[in-house]
């Protein structure tokens, strides 16, 4: 004889509870997942210049934040400028070009060559000044700025701060894969400054 029996009822609200439960566990660590992963595979993107007003080397660098597969190589170029044209429209030129490339690409950092003063005091100065641009530019934007000497820079791609030219091209072309042809030492330049901040640089 049956003293005692559940209600059918209860069982079936007990099993609904229990299905609804686990759905929402499976959800939960789904969601989890999906956040740890974005923030695991989060793309870095930098904006890499070697400054100057009649030739502008520019680089468009990005790397995930788990650090796998290294950098990549988005975008490079070098800008000229007419010499025909007053220093001030330059200066605008380069601006313009600048501003346009981060538009387009929307990077979240600006590495930026610090300026080495050679013999040429005016020459130095007028980059100077196009450094300002590029700069202020770059706040204007909201990027974080990071400055690096051509030592750090020579530093960070060949192994020491004693590397020429060739051994920068030579130490780019190894770190980075180059998808094309580069006529001008300017934009390897800002290859290397790309490099350099993201061997430098753990968070952004």
């Amino acid at each position: 004889k049956v003293l005692w029996r559940v209600p059918q009822n209860d069982i079936v609200n007990k099993n609904i509870v229990s299905q609804r439960d686990v759905l929402l566990l499976i959800i939960f660590k789904v969601v989890l997942c999906i956040f740890v992963l974005a923030g695991y595979y989060v793309i870095m993107k930098i904006l890499a210049i070697d400054p100057g007003y009649e030739r502008v080397g520019v680089a468009m660098l990005k790397k995930t934040a788990s650090g796998s597969g290294g950098e990549k190589l988005i975008y490079s170029d070098c800008f000229k400028t007419s010499a025909k044209l007053a220093f001030t429209e330059r200066l605008y030129l380069i601006g313009e070009e600048i501003e346009r490339i981060i538009k387009k690409y929307k990077p979240k950092a600006f590495a930026i060559e610090k300026l080495y003063f050679n013999t040429n005091q005016k020459t130095a100065t007028m980059v100077s000044e196009a450094r300002g641009v590029f700069i202020y530019i770059a706040l204007k934007n909201k990027l974080k700025i990071f400055e690096y000497t051509p030592l750090q820079i020579k530093a960070a791609v060949c192994g020491d701060g004693r590397g020429d030219k060739k051994q920068i091209i030579t130490m780019v072309k190894k770190l980075i894969k180059i998808n094309k042809l580069i006529k001008y030492d300017d934009e390897y330049d800002a290859i290397a400054v790309g490099i350099a901040c993201f061997a430098s640089e753990r968070n952004f």
